[in-house]
């Protein structure tokens, strides 16, 4: 298996850190891993490596002003969600599609991944889907933080971006540091019931082009996004071809899976093998 560091140019020419891993022979599809907020594409290389191993080309890469695409200060940086949509994943999923023709292309997007999949350019040609802890971040459906969740929406922010011009969460060890225009716009759609669909009638009928099989996994102990958040966003995906797996940690005989657990090297056994049986098939 060959895997590679590199760079790919957004839409508007901005160059995103990526990394390639290429499929054992023969491959059977391409998959583009679209992160969550704040956590660097190496994250997602474990897996990356599982799906490579296993047919799949796979793309990860880095939003602009963030990990590895991350090149100068935060302060003054400017982006938004929007723009890492339209510019930035729709560029990475012509990426992947270019890097083989051929082949369906997949997506597999984690928590912000997942959601704004439904609002990406180019999104209506992705053959198969899968969601992991994807869900509206509408802040009252977080009833299990809801001090730590009021806290980030009604002080944190709007205190300390205009001090720093940007968001300084690493120091908080909160999501890690954003953009303003990234904070601004997901604290603008944290505090209205329709999430990402408040921000467009265009946003909300974006998601009912996308009509492929979509896998969304969800979990008990999610600390961070609960099932009714989970279904909420979901419920956008109106014309896909929904199966929902919302799991216990013992129905993949784990002790805890979480917001994050699903990435582990434990879950190779099971998440990702029930992941690359559920592609195999809809792809075929």
């Amino acid at each position: 298996m060959e895997e590679q560091r590199g760079t790919a140019a957004a839409a508007d020419g901005h160059e995103l850190a990526v990394t390639r891993f290429a499929a054992q022979e023969p491959a059977f599809a391409s998959v583009l891993i679209a992160g969550a907020m704040g956590v660097r594409q190496d994250f997602y290389a474990p897996l990356a490596r599982f799906l490579a191993a296993n047919g799949m080309h796979v793309l990860t890469f880095d939003y602009r002003g963030m990990g590895w695409s991350r090149r100068r200060p935060m302060r003054g940086f400017e982006a938004d969600i929007s723009l890492w949509v339209e510019r930035d994943v729709a560029a990475m999923l012509a990426e992947a599609r270019q890097a083989a023709p051929a082949l369906p292309l997949c997506v597999l997007g984690h928590s912000l991944g997942g959601q704004i999949l439904g609002v990406t350019p180019g999104a209506e040609g992705v053959r198969a889907a899968v969601t992991v802890c994807a869900g509206s971040g509408y802040y009252r459906y977080n009833d299990r933080i809801p001090l730590q969740v009021r806290l980030l929406w009604f002080v944190f922010m709007p205190l300390l971006i205009p001090i720093f011009g940007y968001f300084p969460g690493k120091a908080l060890r909160v999501v890690g540091d954003l953009p303003r225009g990234v904070a601004t716009q997901w604290r603008k759609w944290c505090l209205h019931p329709d999430y990402i669909a408040s921000e467009s009638a265009a946003y909300r009928e974006a998601f009912l082009r996308v009509k492929a099989p979509l896998l969304g996994y969800s979990f008990e102990d999610d600390e961070l996004i609960t099932k009714p958040a989970i279904d909420n966003l979901h419920g956008l995906y109106a014309n896909a071809a929904l199966e929902r797996r919302h799991l216990r940690p013992s129905d993949v005989a784990r002790l805890a899976v979480g917001h994050f657990g699903y990435f582990s090297e434990r879950s190779r056994d099971t998440l990702w093998q029930d992941t690359l049986a559920w592609l195999r098939t809809k792809v075929r």
